[in-house]
């Protein structure tokens, strides 16, 4: 005999029983029984324990109407676990622990339902009731565990998965949960080494493996979305740390990395907005706070000197913009912008060389920032390398194919063409913008500075040199002396391809512009040099009065 049918009662709960008794013999309420001693009865080969899943193994021999009861939502609650209706289920488990708080299985089915619908801190809090009700409770103690892995608590999920081995030292489950345990702890480890260096790729690799193990796990999804954000991959780490937002809408270190992306793509106000919310829920998160404090002074030195490159102060503006770059060297976009608008300003003030190593270093921030392209490229033109001008008008149509852009690129196109060409201009040695007064003053000039007759007692080397340039004068003279030839020259096109009649002989030009047959003496300083022209060639007399270098 076992007991009063209504004083007593067995409860077998696993491979435990626990016989009940009510002194009383009233069986009122559940919670008037009391244990008083333990038996271990051997279970019949034909029910054996399932191992995964809710306990449906506790039989009755005589039990109180509530308790009855309790059971009974169990036994449903168990119906709907293998019918995956994890809501269901939940909703009878509880009701089974409304009836009996202190049955360490109700807590135990219900902590499996809940890690069913992923809700696993409730979870964890009923595996920890289920195994402080009955520390032999081995599924609770594997319960615990699991939660506490899955929410990235490596050095608790070892402790309960310790005490498992201690009652089940066979389990081979507990091997493979313990050294994923281990596994967690040697990633967390190399994240921690890992941020420090810098190496915030290494770090991703990291937290993506520890994730396999601990997907619910919110501290290690931060710092992975942290590191995507220091990586500029925004959009990723705007995706992590909203879903822990929306499970979370008071997670402090998730509103200090979406504040982060913002402050790093730029939108400074709605950064500010996002570490001032964090700051909120956690008023000592020292991240969120120096965040805070650079996206305002970084704002505040940027337009200062916006506001003084508008009034025409344009050293200040320089110093401003220099200063708003040592503010957060992490701030790829923002840096970027400064760059470029320093650059601006050197140009301005013929700064040329120092502007184009300032877009360099915006593009190598921003490869994607298309006025930086431009003003390198406009900076380009202006100091005339225009081979790096093309190439940089060719990326920015390549990426926006405007109508302008179109007409940059031809241009620079153009002067680089032009710029292989022979530059009369030079060759004459007057400014593109030089009348036809300068242009023939600049030829008498060149002629005689170069004209075979003056380098007759020099080597043959440079005999042939200036007769080289001697031609070469001539044909710049040819073509710039005539309207509609320097028209066409200055428009880029190639004369000879235009049956523009290019022949031309120097001596004869020589001649025409000095004069016929006969001499040629300079005037003024009482200067007495000549040129005898003979039938075949000039003669140039040199001045025995003075030492001017004809």
């Amino acid at each position: 005999m076992l007991g009063d049918p209504v004083g007593a009662a067995v409860i077998f709960q696993g491979e435990h029983a626990t016989l009940y008794h009510n002194p009383a013999k009233s069986a009122s309420t559940c919670t008037h029984w009391r244990p008083f001693s333990w038996w271990r009865p051997r279970r019949p080969p034909s029910s054996p324990m399932p191992r995964n899943g809710p306990d449906a193994t506790t039989s009755l021999i005589s039990l109180s109407p509530h308790l009855a009861e309790a059971e009974g939502f169990k036994e449903q609650g168990n119906v709907y676990y293998v019918k995956k209706d994890y809501a269901e289920a939940f909703n009878f488990y509880t009701k089974a622990i409304d009836l009996c708080p202190k049955n360490a299985s109700y807590y135990g089915n219900r902590a499996a339902t809940l890690m069913m619908l992923s809700r696993y801190r409730e979870a964890l809090e009923d595996s920890q009731q289920a195994v402080r009700l009955d520390d032999t409770f081995m599924k609770g103690h594997m319960r615990e565990g699991k939660c506490h892995l899955l929410l990235g608590n490596a050095m608790a999920a070892t402790r309960c998965f310790q005490k498992v081995q201690e009652l089940e030292p066979e389990s081979s489950q507990v091997q493979q949960e313990l050294k994923n345990a281990e596994s967690i702890l040697e990633f967390e480890r190399l994240a921690e080494i890992s941020f420090e260096k810098r190496d915030f790729r290494m770090v991703v690799f990291c937290m993506d493996r520890a994730l396999e193990s601990a997907s619910a796990c919110h501290r290690f999804k931060v710092l992975k979305a942290e590191c995507l954000a220091l990586l500029g991959r925004y959009p990723e780490a705007q995706s992590v740390a909203s879903d822990i937002l929306r499970m979370d809408s008071t997670n402090g270190d998730a509103l200090y990395v979406r504040g982060l992306c913002l402050y790093y793509e730029d939108c400074i106000d709605k950064a500010v907005q996002f570490f001032v919310q964090a700051l909120r829920m956690a008023p000592d998160h020292e991240k969120a706070r120096l965040a805070c404090r650079n996206a305002k002074a970084l704002k505040a030195k940027k337009e200062e000197g916006n506001k003084a490159f508008k009034e025409g102060s344009f050293e200040e503006a320089y110093d401003l913009y220099s200063e708003a770059l040592t503010i957060d060297p992490n701030n790829i976009k923002t840096n970027a912008k400064l760059y470029c608008n320093r650059a601006t300003v050197g140009s301005k003030l013929n700064k040329l060389e120092q502007a184009i190593e300032d877009c360099t270093k915006a593009i190598k921030l921003d490869e994607t920032y298309i006025k930086a392209y431009l003003r390198r490229a406009q900076c380009y033109m202006d100091t005339e390398q225009y081979e790096e001008a093309v190439r940089d008008y060719e990326k920015v149509y390549q990426t926006e194919k405007t109508k302008e852009h179109k007409n940059l690129l031809k241009n620079a196109q153009l002067e680089l063409k032009k710029s292989k060409r022979k530059d009369y201009y030079k060759v004459l040695g007057v400014d593109k913008n030089a009348t036809e007064d300068e242009i023939k003053k600049a030829y008498r000039k060149r002629a005689l500075m170069h004209h075979p007759d003056r380098h007759s007692g020099a080597s043959a080397e440079v005999q042939k040199e200036e007769e080289k340039k001697f031609k070469e004068v001539g044909e710049a003279f040819t073509v710039l002396s005539d309207p509609k030839k320097k028209s066409r020259y200055d428009s880029g096109h190639d004369l000879e391809d235009d049956d523009m009649n290019m022949d031309f002989d120097a001596n004869n030009i020589f001649k025409a512009f000095f004069g016929g047959p006969g001499g040629f003496s300079f005037e003024g300083n009482s200067c007495k040099a000549a040129l005898l022209f003979t039938s075949h060639n000039y003669l140039l007399i040199p001045c025995s009065d003075c030492t001017i270098n004809h």
